[in-house]
């Protein structure tokens, strides 16, 4: 499963590079509904590309991002004071008696208040960092997809809720952020061959075992323990990840999600313990595979088939 992944976050690039539209209504439309308190995460670099605005409507989404931004700080300075405050009352605590409660207490704020410093100093930060364009499940990217004949980026959910499904779903399949190639005509069938999409990607994330990873086998008595590797593409590239995508809708309530399909893994992948890898199209089969309708399944098949190949190099993610 690729269950995070350092995407090209700024739809500037995929206008500049594959001339392609964007939907600025929809951008905003997310970015509202977030002021309205609605859950909804998006990376840092896809805030930041509405920094510079070059009209009115990137205007107005960067002022919403602005307001976001004013927010998250409060809350986090509301987090802040709750938690130095607890770690005072704690360590007044300790000075009297020391307790189990008190101990745990003066460690649980220590922890909080140092993730709240983090997150204060990240949102504060103008640089961006390579960590800035990860992605989750659950988390908004820029998805390039063909809508009336034209290349599009649309911001969309990295977990799809095919249309037709209920809200539960997510729920339900809290793993359909990935699309597995030997279920497209099963599970998928309704978005595969009609809704195809593409997301630029850097790198990808996995959870392995350790023993795994290092190649050995899990001693007697020997507890799992789960790490999370990096893995990057050799040469360094951006990658043009296939993806399904569906349009759900109920009453008022809209959502734009996706998936990216995943396959059989290349041997450096298997050998460090995963069993499922992205699939990079090739450049020249972007628009094929954007376009699938009147296409065969042989026809789909082969634009998967015919995959960029690069070496992926792994390390322990940060």
């Amino acid at each position: 499963m690729c269950y995070s992944a350092q995407v090209q976050a700024n739809y500037k690039k995929y206008v500049r590079v594959w001339g392609a539209d964007i939907s600025l209504e929809e951008f905003f439309k997310l970015y509202w509904d977030r002021t309205q308190g609605m859950k909804v995460r998006t990376p840092k670099a896809l805030d930041d590309a509405f920094s510079e605005p070059q009209n009115d409507e990137e205007r107005r989404i960067k002022a919403l991002v602005g307001d976001i931004h004013v927010q998250q700080a409060h809350d986090l300075e509301q987090e802040l004071f709750g938690q130095k405050k607890r770690l005072a009352d704690a360590e007044r605590s300790l000075r009297l008696k020391a307790t189990k409660a008190a101990t745990q207490s003066r460690r649980v704020a220590t922890d909080k208040i140092a993730w709240a410093l983090g997150k204060l100093s990240d949102l504060r930060r103008t640089g961006l960092k390579a960590e800035d364009s990860r992605i989750f499940p659950g988390w908004y990217a820029p998805v390039m997809v063909m809508q009336d004949g034209r290349r599009t980026v649309r911001p969309m959910r990295y977990q799809c809720r095919l249309a037709g499904k209920p809200a539960s779903y997510d729920t339900k399949y809290p793993g359909t952020y990935n699309a597995r190639r030997d279920n497209l005509q099963g599970f998928w069938k309704e978005s595969y061959g009609c809704t195809h999409g593409v997301m630029i990607v850097n790198a990808f994330f996995e959870n392995v075992s350790r023993h795994r990873a290092e190649g050995r086998e899990l001693h007697a008595g020997g507890r799992e323990e789960n790490i999370v590797l990096e893995f990057r593409p050799r040469p360094e590239q951006e990658m043009l990840v296939a993806c399904l995508w569906s349009h759900w809708r109920e009453g008022d309530d809209e959502l734009l999600s996706f998936a990216a399909i995943t396959d059989e893994p290349p041997a450096e992948i298997v050998a460090v313990g995963h069993d499922r890898c992205i699939i990079p199209i090739r450049p020249e089969n972007v628009d094929a595979w954007l376009s699938p309708q009147g296409r065969s399944l042989a026809e789909l098949k082969a634009i998967l088939d015919d995959r960029a190949t690069p070496y992926f190099e792994h390390r322990l993610a940060a």
